[in-house]
């Protein structure tokens, strides 16, 4: 049975600063591809830079509803929250709210669960805080590891509270292979294909 794998985020699962091998998303592909019959496997990157969970909640039923079929395996995976953990500086509060977070968190698996029983969570991955404090080309966003963290607790408790898998990478990528202070250079994603993978597979997801 063919099984489509839908992951939907931002910028890091859109690929960003991997020029080599384009994400840790197209790695996963690559070696399903690789491992597997062709047809065993399709991989859609619904990764767009510079989406919160809100955005995502938005447009997951247009992204996801053509590329479904009640007659194959559909796994959804969702890569986001650093984004949100954003504190803008003007407004003096951080972009996604923790309880609009926590809403958005209920409201996207309430929506996947309609078109799959095997829903996964990504944790989130640090950051170099004197580059990113504010961002350099968006100077009203500051980013913080205490950020993080938090809306990293929040989802890993949601998925514990769901009884669904939840993929923490919170130490898993050092601040030396982070480009811009927040995005994973090619080693980096290397590192998060790895460790995404293996839990795929220990979990039989794939």
């Amino acid at each position: 049975m063919t099984k489509n794998i839908l992951i939907f985020g931002g910028s890091i699962t859109y690929g960003a600063w991997d020029i080599t091998k384009g994400g840790w998303v197209q790695r996963l592909r690559s070696y399903l591809e690789k491992n597997h019959e062709l047809q065993d496997y399709f991989v859609y990157n619904f990764g767009i830079p510079g989406d919160t969970s809100s955005m995502v909640l938005d447009r997951f039923e247009t992204d996801i509803k053509y590329r479904v079929d009640e007659d194959e395996e559909n796994i959804v995976i969702f890569a986001t929250g650093t984004n949100d953990s954003a504190f803008l500086e003007k407004e003096n509060k951080q972009r996604t709210e923790i309880e609009v977070f926590k809403d958005n968190l209920e409201k996207l698996f309430n929506q996947a669960s309609e078109y799959s029983d095997k829903i996964i969570f990504i944790g989130l991955t640090t950051v170099n805080q004197p580059m990113v404090s504010p961002i350099p080309w968006k100077p009203n966003i500051f980013y913080n590891n205490q950020n993080i963290l938090q809306y990293n607790k929040i989802i890993k408790d949601f998925c514990q509270s769901r009884n669904i898998l939840f993929i923490d990478l919170y130490d898993k990528v050092a601040t030396d292979n982070l480009v811009d202070g927040i995005h994973p250079d090619e080693q980096g994603h290397e590192i998060m294909f790895q460790v995404i993978k293996d839990n795929l597979i220990k979990n039989n997801i794939i």
